[in-house]
């Protein structure tokens, strides 16, 4: 009976630490694909599956951009930080010039990050 005891309330425990885990996580963080090579910031990267988060939870200015797939890792300083006006889903935004795909802005489920638009040095 005290085996039974121990290994419930060892249970609930655990479920206790994975629930305050999840309320931790950053809201910020998204992931997105990307289909095609884009410049950040004067950094070109690869198409490929990426995620962006602030590097720190006080100052969610910095934000780093990476792709495990592709060994690609990018911080930049977004110019300005707006609370999400509207719903809708995460994402990404570019603006063309060119043949090159210049990311402008990043939208998760609670900012408007806008991002500093500077075309690659190829």
């Amino acid at each position: 009976m005290k085996k039974h005891c121990v290994r419930i309330l060892s249970a609930f425990l655990g479920l206790a630490t994975l629930a305050l885990a999840a309320k931790g996580e950053s809201v910020d963080h998204i992931a997105v694909n990307v289909p095609y090579e884009f410049v950040v910031d004067g950094t070109t990267l690869p198409a490929g599956r990426y995620t962006v988060k602030p590097i720190g939870e006080q100052d969610n200015k910095v934000l780093v951009i990476s792709s495990y797939e592709n060994h690609a890792v990018v911080m930049v300083l977004s110019t300005g930080i707006s609370e999400k006006a509207s719903a809708g889903q995460p994402s990404v935004s570019f603006r063309q010039v060119g043949e090159q795909h210049l990311l402008s802005k990043i939208q998760t489920d609670e900012h408007v990050f806008t991002i500093p638009v500077r075309e690659s040095g190829k």
